[in-house]
Order: structure tokens, then C-alpha cells, then sequence
């Protein structure tokens, strides 16, 4: 296994950086601001990022088979138009819950796109805090990003044991994906808001982007939605 390399690749300051989705078609990677109600899309070969504001949080997005991409934006699944930056909503749930919104996303290898609320309950495992947003190798292994425990692990999920842990310079890593041109690149998420001044100021590279290399593992494409 060649030695593992870790770089923050774009310093966006994310509040809350979450559901990064490789495309393979533009060599981007897509992720969202949740607080800041922000989609965003990086572009590996010219290091530019654009981004588009939303009027409320937004959970999760997903790339589209008809094109363009959807995302959980407040409590309803919207498509979004890139071009003309538009949105369009497709579906609304739980509309009497004012405080209520979608936290994360994904699309199944059907093409649905299923997403979870904040009601959601996870059993925590001590020394590796939240678990967090996750993705799988080809190997099947799932890879767990920690929130508030600053890495991303490594796990069988037929065993449950933990093969391997990847420690990053910020506590509140979110989730991570697979991406580059074969998939061998891991990006990985993550958070800044509630850490106080003294906590910045030991990983300033808190809310960017990271990019993890030298893994010995591939990851899979993302699936699509097919609405």
C-alpha cells in the first residue's frame, strides 16, 4: 500500500460541509452547506468552485439521470437546475413540522432517492463519536466518517471489525465519497460551527474539503436518481 496523503484541497469554511458526490462527467465533486443553505460544486481540473444558494438548509444532493442534479432542500426533494440556477420541487413531506428538515441523502441502486430526518436514533460506539455520512469500496468494506472524532474508519460490515483508520486535522468530519478518474481518491467533508476561537485556531482548515490519497482501495460511481 503506497503511504497515505491527506490535503485540504479547498478551504470553503463550511458550518456544516455534508454529502460530498463525485461527477464523473465534469471531474467535480458536490457537496452542500447545510446551515448556509448552499450546494456547491468544486472542479478538480480548474480548483474553481461555484455555488448556489437555496432557500432553506439543504441536507443532501444527488446527480440526475435526466441531468442537472435533485437535492433535500427544508423538508421537500427539489431538482436543480444548474444552468439557470432553478429549483423545482418534486415532492414535500411533512409539511406541519416547521422545525423539521432533511439531514442526509442517497440514491439506491435502483435510482431512488431515499433521505433521513433529524428524528433519526444511532447507537454510538464511544471512542469513534457519531458515525456520520459513509460510502463503500469495491470490496464492499464501508468507510464511516466520525463526527467529532476527526477521522474516517474502515469497517467489515459483515463482521463488524474495523480494518483501518484514516485520522484527519479537524474533529467534525461529516462524510466522504470516492472520486478522481478511477475512483481511488477518498473526499471527505466536515464542520466548523461550534468550535470556539481557541478550537479554530488549532485546525484553521476546519468546514473545507479534503482529499485523501494512497488508500490501496477504489471506491464505486454514485448511483443516479432515475426521476
Amino acid at each position: 500500500m503506497s503511504s497515505i496523503k491527506i490535503e485540504c484541497v479547498l478551504p470553503e469554511n463550511c458550518q456544516c460541509g455534508e454529502s460530498p458526490v463525485w461527477e464523473e462527467a465534469s471531474s467535480s465533486l458536490l457537496f452542500v452547506d447545510i446551515p448556509a443553505k448552499k450546494v456547491c460544486r468544486w472542479d478538480a481540473l480548474s480548483k474553481q468552485v461555484q455555488r448556489m444558494t437555496v432557500d432553506a438548509p439543504v441536507g443532501s444532493v444527488a446527480l440526475r439521470q435526466s441531468g442537472g442534479y435533485v437535492a433535500t432542500i427544508g423538508t421537500k426533494f427539489c431538482a436543480l437546475n444548474w444552468e439557470d440556477q432553478s429549483v423545482v420541487v418534486l415532492a414535500a413531506v411533512e409539511k406541519d413540522k416547521k422545525n423539521n428538515r432533511f439531514n442526509d441523502g442517497k440514491v439506491d441502486p435502483a435510482g431512488r432517492y431515499f433521505a433521513a430526518n433529524r428524528r433519526s436514533v444511532y447507537k454510538l460506539e464511544k471512542e469513534e463519536h457519531i458515525p456520520d455520512g459513509m460510502c463503500i469500496d469495491t470490496e464492499g468494506k464501508l468507510w464511516v466518517a466520525c463526527y467529532n472524532g476527526g477521522r474516517v474508519i474502515r469497517l467489515d460490515p459483515e463482521t463488524g471489525k474495523r480494518l483501518q483508520t484514516v485520522k484527519l486535522p479537524v474533529d467534525k468530519t461529516t462524510s466522504c465519497c470516492f472520486g478522481g478518474k478511477d475512483y481511488s481518491e477518498m473526499y471527505v467533508t466536515c464542520a466548523r460551527a461550534g468550535l470556539d476561537p481557541e478550537a479554530l485556531s488549532r485546525q484553521p482548515e476546519a468546514g473545507g474539503i479534503f482529499k485523501i490519497t494512497g488508500l490501496g482501495v477504489k471506491g464505486i460511481p454514485p448511483y443516479a436518481y432515475a426521476g
